[in-house]
């Protein structure tokens, strides 16, 4: 990715040259369940790896740095780990989604002692990240290879602080989990003051997007949504992140974390995300539909 300077995931921003050194490392190319996945290193940053699958950017994994946070929507699904409970104190993390586990590692460098389960149906893409990107010995973290709502299903009531969904079929959130009954199981899965945090992908008129916070409305008391302010204002296609718990959130606190990224976002709640919301209607399992495909271009990388 030398010199790139665009758009990763349906727009999030991949940064240029970095001057860290050079990865000599070559790109790999292998047919996974799902599509064909591809590691491209970042030339500029040293055992720093994208993964995309069918063209779609995925992950971004620094081996050397868990920590960091590439993507604009995965910086904000940080934030909202970084909210979750006091500085550096261990959660219960479940994953639903994993990709190259970016996500997982940055819990593990600023949360140790954290255990995690990780849900991803593409196990072809789990053995080549095992293979290339492998995780660091004892992190807490353990990948299933399981459908996201059929492990959820299973999975014990109040087992988890934080469940994360970052499930893309291709380019697309998979329509059942997009339900109202998927939202109860995430509330019975999560304990007393649990915070759910998805990442969702949607462009104006935002239909899929509002009916998202209509359906979490219908059964969680307490929403907020990150989004970039021109995402929401309808002038890209774009990542939505939102967050839902039975508890008040910490608002303020995710607004300051918001704003005063590298990317800065805007945090809707209250009155704002009800008027953004508007008549649009809770969805059941036999409507739901996944997410709209991106538009061409959407990824900004080749």
């Amino acid at each position: 990715m030398e010199g790139v300077t665009g758009t990763g995931p349906y727009g999030s921003t991949l940064r240029g040259p970095h001057n860290e050194g050079v990865n000599e490392q070559i790109p790999v190319l292998r047919e996974v369940d799902h599509g064909t996945a591809r590691l491209m290193p970042d030339v500029d940053r040293e055992r720093a790896w994208l993964l995309t699958v069918d063209g779609a950017p995925q992950s971004y994994v620094d081996l050397d740095a868990p920590g960091h946070l590439e993507f604009e929507y995965a910086r904000r699904l940080g934030h909202v780990v970084d909210g979750a409970a006091a500085d550096g104190a261990p959660l219960d993390v479940l994953h639903l989604g994993g990709g190259a586990l970016s996500l997982p590692r940055y819990v593990s460098a600023t949360r140790p002692g954290s255990r995690q389960d990780v849900v991803e149906a593409d196990a072809g893409l789990v053995a080549l990240v095992a293979e290339h990107l492998p995780l660091p010995e004892g992190p807490g973290i353990t990948v299933h290879t399981a459908d996201a709502r059929a492990w959820l299903e299973a999975a014990p009531a109040a087992s988890a602080d934080l469940i994360v969904g970052d499930v893309f079929g291709g380019s697309r959130v998979p329509a059942h989990l997009t339900s109202v009954a998927y939202a109860r199981e995430l509330r019975r899965v999560l304990r007393p003051g649990g915070i759910y945090a998805a990442n969702l992908a949607d462009g104006a008129p935002f239909a899929f997007l509002r009916s998202q916070l209509a359906t979490f409305a219908a059964v969680f008391p307490e929403l907020a949504l990150l989004a970039e302010p021109a995402m929401l204002r309808g002038r890209r296609f774009g990542n939505a992140i939102l967050v839902a718990s039975d508890e008040p959130l910490d608002v303020p606190g995710l607004t300051r974390r918001a704003a005063g990224d590298a990317f800065p976002a805007r945090v809707e709640h209250g009155e704002a995300l009800a008027r953004f919301t508007g008549d649009a209607a809770p969805v059941d399992d036999a409507g739901a539909v996944g997410s709209p495909a991106p538009p061409e271009g959407a990824f900004g990388i080749g």
